[in-house]
């Protein structure tokens, strides 16, 4: 198994295994669920998790140590409204820090709180309704009224840095905190008796299909929802349980946990939420058990090594750059509302994913930040061969993670519950290309 992560190390020199002595000793986690919990006392964590310890508790399918590790470290961050700390400095530098916002994150999060409102009241939660109407919502109202238009934003992209005016709104008491935090086992205590996966799939012909082997699947659900235009990358449609899909679109929708905003005028508008920094529910690291045990194949030696999920301003049309992830299987669903998306023509809403992969001689931070070298050297002599997936409710796409790949143009409904949703699982270690060979013929799916 993976060796013991050094980020696992503390003060006193702590381990992994010690981590995991004072789980069994102490029989719980710490849950973080609401503003108004009282700080843990103790210290003995690190101040992220990385991308190794992830994998280290993976390997073995201790998704209850994972998970407790996460909680405790994410309890024990200034995301918790009881803790007075500074964040690490790698949450602030990918867009989730508490001096700084966009106008579309802060919109984001405008609308969120009146979800939050809304279904306070419907489930009877007057105290919550309350703290939202009269603390959370006023102060986002607020700031928005202060932002400038983009265009006057230049210099810094299109972020907005807090004002004093901002402050004494009490911004800094709400922004990027978990405000709400509510888990799978409270909406659905009843969600761990049933797979998560639908039941209808064959995921050996899927594995068949994705190392493009020849196979004729007697199994008409299969053929009728996975595909592989070529191997490494595969679609599959209604991967989820219906009642899967429910409860962790609802988890999407509650959870304050989307603590990150792009530099619109750069990247495009969209916010996300990443498994080291809140999005670690139960049922989303058992989501990645299934996935890893059903497909042992294309899964062999490769665990789980991050997650995150990103939600689309439905106000803009592009998303996610050409990048690629320095990851061996790349796992992309898309979780929005059916009806969302209003499939106007070229507006296909999905990924695209070109066949070409970085040399194996390639640094990845530099070609995955310099898109107009990987087009010029690597997409441009491949005749910018791809694979166009449109996007719908429920589907999947597994594809290898070192391929190319962005968001194709998009157009969703306006409205909190209507935009664009996807989660990303990410598996292993990247594998480059190490031959001159070239795929070449675009597809659409």
């Amino acid at each position: 198994r993976p060796a013991t992560s050094a980020a696992y190390s503390h003060n006193n020199n702590m381990t992994i295994e010690a981590l995991l002595l004072i789980l069994i000793v102490c029989g719980a986690a710490v849950l973080f669920v609401h503003p108004f919990a009282s700080p843990p006392v103790d210290d003995d964590f690190p101040p992220l998790a990385d991308s190794s310890d992830i994998s280290y508790f993976f390997a073995n399918y201790d998704l209850v140590g994972l998970h407790w590790a996460l909680t405790n470290i994410f309890a024990r961050s200034a995301r918790n409204p009881s803790v007075s700390k500074e964040l690490p400095q790698e949450l602030v530098a990918r867009g989730g820090g508490v001096s700084y916002t966009s106008e579309y994150k802060l919109k984001h999060d405008l609308a969120q709180a009146k979800y939050l409102v809304n279904y306070f009241k419907s489930s009877n939660e007057p105290e919550r309704a309350a703290y939202f109407e009269s603390k959370v919502i006023p102060a986002y109202e607020s700031v928005l009224a202060n932002i400038p238009p983009l265009n006057k934003l230049e210099k810094t992209k299109g972020l907005y840095a807090f004002t004093k005016e901002d402050y004494s709104h009490g911004i800094v008491d709400i922004y990027n905190k978990g405000l709400f935090m509510i888990s799978a086992d409270e909406l659905d205590p009843n969600w761990r008796q049933y797979g998560l996966l639908n039941k209808q799939l064959n995921f050996d012909t899927i594995q068949q299909q994705w190392f493009g082997e020849n196979v004729h699947s007697e199994n008409e659900e299969m053929s009728a929802d996975a595909s592989s235009p070529l191997p490494g990358v595969i679609v599959i449609d209604n991967l989820l349980d219906q009642r899967t899909l429910s409860l962790i679109r609802d988890l999407l929708l509650k959870n304050t946990w989307w603590y990150q905003t792009k530099t619109p005028l750069e990247f495009g508008k969209y916010v996300g939420s990443y498994i080291d920094d809140g999005l670690h529910d139960p049922i989303l690291l058992e989501l990645a058990k299934e996935l890893h045990e059903k497909m042992p194949r294309i899964m062999s030696g490769h665990y789980l090594k991050y997650m995150w999920a990103y939600k689309y301003d439905s106000e803009w049309e592009s998303g996610i750059n050409l990048h690629a992830d320095e990851a061996a299987v790349n796992v992309n669903i898309w979780l929005s509302m059916e009806g969302a998306d209003l499939q106007e023509d070229d507006f296909g809403g999905g990924l695209i994913v070109y066949t070409a992969k970085p040399k194996d001689s390639w640094d990845f931070k530099s070609y995955n930040t310099n898109t107009e070298f990987v087009r010029k050297e690597l997409l441009e002599p491949s005749n910018f061969a791809n694979i166009t997936v449109k996007h719908q409710p429920n589907r999947c796409v597994m594809f290898d993670s070192a391929l190319f790949h962005q968001t194709d143009k998009y157009r969703f409904k306006k409205g909190y519950e209507n935009g664009r949703i996807n989660l990303t699982l990410l598996f292993g270690e990247m594998r480059k290309e190490t031959s001159t060979e070239a795929r070449t013929g675009p597809g659409e799916l």
